[in-house]
């Protein structure tokens, strides 16, 4: 068995309702989670409030099957004023097996904002 050698921002148990009419889980699903993940990156930064304003491009390598728990891995790359970029990079835990297997990645953009929905600067460390 394959074991995670950080700790995931967060992880989903995949179950029955989450499936499409292949029997895996439907990416929607997977993309949900992933800016879930992102979100929670961008809080532990210093965000209060943020919303998502771009997402790159999603490939995805391997599927997701029901029972399987998936890990979110969320990283911050770039910081701005008013925005965040994380990366996101998601992984499969098999359930044969052990085995973890990469799903997919993706960069999302956040925008830090006020209860107005107003962007507002992030705070930095002094």
């Amino acid at each position: 068995m394959t074991k995670p050698t950080r700790d995931p921002a967060i992880r989903v148990l995949m179950l029955p309702r989450d499936t499409n009419s292949n029997g895996t889980i439907f990416g929607g699903i997977i993309l949900s989670h992933v800016d879930q993940a992102g979100a929670v990156a961008a809080m532990k930064h210093g965000c209060h409030r943020v919303v998502t304003v771009a997402l790159d491009k999603v490939e995805f390598h391997e599927p997701v099957f029901v029972g399987e728990l998936v890990s979110f891995y969320a990283d911050v790359i770039k910081v701005g004023r008013t925005s965040i970029t994380v990366r996101v990079e998601v992984e499969a835990e098999r359930r044969e097996t052990g085995d973890n297997v990469s799903v997919t990645s993706a960069d999302l953009t956040f925008v830090n904002i006020d209860v107005e929905g107003k962007p507002v600067a992030i705070p930095t460390a002094d």
